[in-house]
């Protein structure tokens, strides 16, 4: 494989060039024998020929990438390598393209002497404000195995509930899909087309039929116009909602929607106890967990409880006793737990469990939502275009018993 360098010789003159070796750590050996100090290496990305095309198709960092990293860095770390080889032997191994290359200035910067948390910190977009701090936090009790380890193991808790959720809306997602997808088809070919028969026949035409024939030839002729406006609309809604104000208005709504803002406030537990926990656990101080805690929670509502607690914490209160003021979003279950966790000097056991527990709550929360939404689409599907049929082939029926 060849690497790009760029090193400095003996008389302190630059030095660049490329150097083919097996792997990046005998490319470092080899210029290091020839006298060399070497402030940049990287891997040459080859360059497509003319009947080549280079996909990136790998261009965000999943969870997934992030927990796998977690788990490599920890056992490496565990096995006493170098920080710095560490990094250069993980981005020499990845796929996806923007982590490799973070990760490759992540190495640059440690060879230049930043810590690795400040080296982390420039890539907001991959290792989150909790992850940095967690990292910081191992730097200085020199438990950075560990660390890591807790880091996956807190994505991975993460990665799981997220993935179950998704994964459970995918089939009423294609339900409705269909739905939509079978009704626009019958709108816009069949119903003209059986209308025009029933027209032509001069009978007095249903009142529910003369529904269906309308709502047939406003999607025909002004679907589209509709169909953009929605797209309009929901781009509208999506800005609105990257506001402050938007955020805390979507936020509000999530936490209506019947049984659906139930899923989503045990959802919002089991993160706040479950980050709680891995920071407290790893030394993080309480406060500074409530302020990581609050920009990683997702919802405007308990962003404003977490910060207004943190308020509390500030001026002497307990964590318990400034989350009893907001029993409508902390159940009183939880605020006794954390009660009992600060008097028996065990919080971070008691958050973990707390974690545990509402991690299994939205669990059996989804498996039931999912029970209830498919049997519902069905019978809508069904219901639907069984009306639709109905309202014109009962005219055509009446045509054919006059016949």
């Amino acid at each position: 494989m060849i690497y790009i360098y760029k090193a400095l010789d003996q008389q302190g003159g630059v030095k660049e060039g490329t150097i083919d070796t097996v792997n990046i750590d005998v490319a470092i050996n080899n210029l290091q024998k020839q006298g060399l100090i070497i402030s940049f290496i990287r891997p040459q990305e080859d360059k497509p020929g003319i009947f080549d095309f280079e996909f990136r198709f790998h261009t965000r960092v999943s969870n997934k990438d992030v927990v796998i990293l977690s788990r490599q860095l920890a056992t490496l770390f565990d096995a006493q390598v170098s920080a710095l080889r560490i990094f250069r032997l993980i981005a020499g191994q990845v796929e996806n393209h923007t982590l490799r290359d973070a990760l490759l200035e992540v190495t640059d910067d440690l060879q230049g002497g930043m810590s690795i948390s400040a080296a982390l910190a420039k890539h907001p977009k991959i290792f989150s404000d909790f992850y940095i701090n967690m990292v910081r936090s191992g730097e200085e009790s020199g438990k950075l195995d560990q660390t890591f380890n807790y880091l996956a193991d807190y994505l991975d808790r993460t990665y799981e509930v997220t993935t179950k959720a998704k994964s459970a809306l995918v089939y009423p997602a294609f339900v409705i899909a269909t739905f939509i997808g079978v009704m626009i088809l019958m709108l816009t070919v069949i119903i003209p087309k059986i209308g025009l028969m029933i027209k032509d026949s001069g009978q007095e035409i249903p009142f529910y039929t003369k529904i269906v024939l309308a709502f047939s030839d406003f999607t025909l002729h002004y679907g589209i116009f509709f169909a953009i406006a929605m797209i309009v609309a929901g781009f509208v809604v999506y800005k609105y909602s990257q506001t402050q104000e938007g955020a805390r208005w979507v936020g509000e709504l999530k936490l209506e929607i019947p049984y659906v803002g139930d899923l989503y406030r045990k959802l919002y537990l089991s993160r706040i106890a479950d980050n709680m926990n891995t920071m407290i656990l790893s030394g993080i101080p309480m406060l500074r967990a409530l302020e990581i805690t609050s920009t990683v929670v997702d919802n405007e509502i308990y962003k404003a409880v977490l910060m207004s607690s943190l308020t509390s914490v500030k001026g002497g209160s307990s964590l318990s006793t400034s989350l009893s003021q907001y029993e409508g979003q902390i159940p009183g279950m939880m605020i006794q737990m954390i009660k009992i966790g600060e008097e028996t000097g065990e919080l971070g056991n008691i958050l973990k469990t707390l974690a545990r527990f509402y991690q299994r709550e939205v669990t059996n929360a989804v498996d039931t939502l999912v029970g209830l939404i498919e049997p519902i689409m069905i019978v809508s599907l069904g219901l639907g275009v069984g009306i639709l049929l109905a309202s014109v082939l009962m005219p055509i029926y009446n045509i054919a018993s006059v016949g």
